[in-house]
């Protein structure tokens, strides 16, 4: 599966461009699992051959991260009831577990608004980080701000490393599923601590 997620991913950018790498950004964070960690550093790849702008690329990434932010943002303002009713309707057809939404709204519970901006600098919950912040309504500013300074971090790292790795970048790959793993091992013990202290309180 990633490996075709790759390889059209590959395809686009050569085809499309900068609206390529702006279109798999915006749809990695409105909830469809598109790799940034393939998207960014194949696209770095290229600047240093002279396709692309480092500047611009990672620009481009940052508003395509910002905007697909934005709309899960808006799904999740909906209501919780009305998010969980759309991942057990239509996940499975756009890759979205509700296993991961409900990390990620612990997670946000338990460390608050920070976490939007920490999130967006990790694998893994980066793309399901929105939604809860919709449900808390978060304050849509604040939400903004961490969201694209975030984003811009992650943007600038991978498009770096793609830059300097050149033909090399796809040796990267492994690396971030390896932290994907850890990623969200680290999530399900939070999440495991996080409850148990809660029940601990109501007894």
């Amino acid at each position: 599966m990633i490996e075709l997620l790759t390889n059209f991913i590959i395809a686009l950018i050569k085809a499309t461009g900068y609206p390529g790498v702006f279109l798999l950004m915006t749809l990695e964070s409105a909830l469809i699992p598109i790799p940034s960690e393939a998207t960014m550093p194949f696209a770095g790849s290229l600047v240093a051959f002279g396709t692309f702008n480092f500047w611009w690329l990672v620009i481009i990434g940052t508003a395509g991260n910002l905007l697909g932010s934005v709309l899960a943002y808006g799904l999740g303002y909906l209501g919780e009831n009305e998010v969980a009713s759309f991942i057990r309707r239509y996940g499975k057809y756009v890759l979205i577990r509700e296993k991961e939404f409900q990390h990620a709204r612990v997670l946000f519970k338990r460390f608050g608004e920070p976490i939007v901006f920490l999130s967006r600098i990790l694998p893994a919950v980066r793309t399901y980080i929105s939604l809860p912040a919709g449900i808390a309504k978060m304050d849509f500013k604040k939400f903004l701000i961490y969201t694209c300074l975030g984003s811009f971090i992650w943007s600038a790292v991978l498009t770096y490393l793609g830059m300097m790795l050149r033909n090399n970048w796809h040796v990267i790959t492994p690396y971030f599923h390896i932290l994907d793993i850890l990623v969200i091992g680290s999530m399900i013990l939070g999440v495991g601590y996080f409850l148990q202290a809660k029940l601990s309180k109501r007894t």
